[in-house]
C-alpha cells in the first residue's frame, strides 16, 4: 500500500490528477517495484469529450454522415495515396512482400479529391497523407495543392519514412502541407537497415532537418519500440529534442497480417515510461485534446516533447474521430477492424455525391464502441499495415 501512496506521487509530478489505478505486473531484481498506471478518470474524458463535440458541431456544422452510433464526431481522414513504398519495414510488411493491387484499381487522383471533397463538406477538417510511402507517388505534389484548396480543410498532413522527403518538401509546404510525422525506429544506421531491409539512414536524419530549417513546428519523429530492438535507444530518442522542436511518439508495437507480432515484443507505455522517467524525471504531463491519441509531456529544458501512443495497452476508442480511405478506394472505420466497404465500385459506376454519402454515413454507423483485446486483435484477420496505410 505505501508503494501504491508512492505512485500517486509520481503521477502528482507528472501532471496527473484525476486517475484511477490498477496493478499491471512486478518485477523482481535489485530496485525493482510493482509498477502502476495512471489513467484519466473515464468520467472525467466522457464529459471533456462530450463538451468538445458540441463546441464544435457549433462552431462547424457537419452532416450526420460522420456521427457514429456512439456520438463520436470523425473530423479527421486518412489517406493512403499508394500501397508502394521504399523501405521493407519488419512491422509493416511480411518479408516475402505483399502482392499489390494493380494500378488501374487504385484511386486517380481525381477520384482522391472527389471523396475527401465530400468528407470535407461534411465537417472533416484534418487529412493525412499516407501509404504505402506517399511521396512514391508521382502526383502527390498536386494532390497536396487540390485537398489544400478544400474548404474547411484546416490541416494537411502527412506521415512518411523520410527516404525522399527532403527533396520534395519545399514543394509540399508551397503546396498546402501543413504538418508530417516521420517514421524513424532507430539511431543506429546499421540497425535500421536490418529494420528496413535497406539502407537511407541519413536521408531521413536529412528530412528531419530540412523540416526543421522550413518552420515546421513540431517535426513528429514515429518511433515504433520492439523490445530487443530498439528498447534499448528510447533515452537516445528523447535526447533529439533537447536542442530541436522535435515531438517524439513512442507508439506501441501492434499487429497486422504478415507482421509476426508476438506480445513478448510489445513494450507497454508504463514501462517505457519509466525508462524515461528515470533519466528526465522533470517529465511532466500536457492537457491533451479530447480526441488526441496520444499521451503528451514536456520536459524541463527541452526544446521538444514526449508522447506515448498506447493502442494496445490502454485504447483510445471512445474518442476516436478517425476515419480511413484506402488506396484501392475501401473506406474503413477503424484500423483494427477487418470491415471495410468500397467506395471506388460505386464511384465508378455513376453514383452521385448523396449515395456516396449514404455508402460513408451507413459505415460509420456501424463502427463500434472499441477494438477488441491485443491478444484478439492478433487472431483476426486484417490487411497489412502497407495495404491499410500508417
Amino acid at each position: 500500500m505505501r508503494r501504491c501512496f508512492s505512485k500517486i506521487a509520481d503521477c502528482r509530478h507528472l501532471g496527473l490528477k484525476n486517475f484511477n489505478f490498477f496493478l499491471v505486473g512486478s518485477e523482481v531484481g535489485s530496485g525493482s517495484v510493482t509498477r502502476t498506471i495512471a489513467t484519466t478518470s473515464e468520467r472525467s474524458f466522457s464529459t471533456s469529450y462530450a463538451a468538445h463535440q458540441v463546441d464544435q458541431i457549433k462552431d462547424n456544422p457537419v452532416s450526420d454522415m460522420l456521427i457514429d452510433s456512439f456520438g463520436r464526431l470523425h473530423t479527421y481522414l486518412r489517406i493512403s495515396l499508394t500501397e508502394r513504398c521504399n523501405l521493407r519495414c519488419q512491422y509493416c510488411m511480411p518479408s516475402e512482400g505483399v502482392e499489390l493491387t494493380p494500378k488501374p484499381q487504385l484511386l486517380s487522383q481525381s477520384e482522391i479529391v472527389r471523396l475527401a471533397g465530400l468528407f470535407v463538406s461534411a465537417g472533416v477538417n484534418k487529412i493525412r497523407l499516407t501509404g504505402g510511402e506517399p511521396t512514391v507517388r508521382k502526383d502527390i505534389e498536386e494532390i497536396c495543392l487540390q485537398l489544400s484548396s478544400l474548404k474547411g480543410l484546416k490541416n494537411l498532413a502527412i506521415t512518411t519514412n523520410g527516404i525522399t522527403l527532403a527533396k520534395k518538401l519545399p514543394k509540399l509546404k508551397e503546396c498546402g502541407l501543413d504538418s508530417l510525422n516521420i517514421s524513424l525506429d532507430t539511431l543506429v544506421p546499421a540497425k535500421f537497415e536490418f529494420l528496413t531491409r535497406r539502407k537511407g539512414h541519413d536521408r531521413v536524419m536529412k528530412s528531419i532537418d530540412t523540416a526543421i530549417e522550413l518552420g515546421y513546428n513540431p517535426v513528429k519523429v514515429n518511433c515504433v519500440v520492439m523490445r530487443g530492438l530498439n528498447d534499448d535507444e528510447i533515452c537516445d530518442f528523447v535526447e533529439l529534442t533537447r536542442e530541436k522542436p522535435i515531438n517524439v511518439r513512442f507508439i506501441e508495437f501492434m499487429p497486422f497480417d504478415g507482421n509476426v507480432w508476438n506480445v513478448k515484443k510489445l513494450v507497454p507505455y508504463a514501462e517505457v515510461m519509466d525508462k524515461v522517467v528515470k533519466r528526465f524525471p522533470s517529465i511532466k504531463r500536457m492537457q491533451d485534446h479530447p480526441t488526441e491519441t496520444a499521451k503528451n509531456f514536456t520536459i524541463d529544458g527541452h526544446c521538444g516533447s514526449v508522447s506515448f501512443i498506447t493502442s494496445m495497452t490502454e485504447h483510445f476508442c471512445s474518442g476516436c474521430n478517425r476515419l480511413r480511405l484506402l488506396a484501392d478506394g475501401n473506406f474503413k472505420v477503424c484500423l483494427f477492424g477487418p470491415s471495410e466497404v468500397s467506395l471506388r465500385d460505386p464511384l465508378r459506376s455513376g453514383a452521385d455525391d448523396e449515395a456516396l454519402r449514404e455508402i460513408i454515413g451507413a459505415a460509420v454507423k456501424r463502427k463500434k464502441a472499441a477494438h477488441a483485446g491485443m491478444l484478439d486483435i492478433a487472431k483476426t484477420a486484417n490487411r497489412p499495415m502497407i495495404h491499410i496505410g500508417g
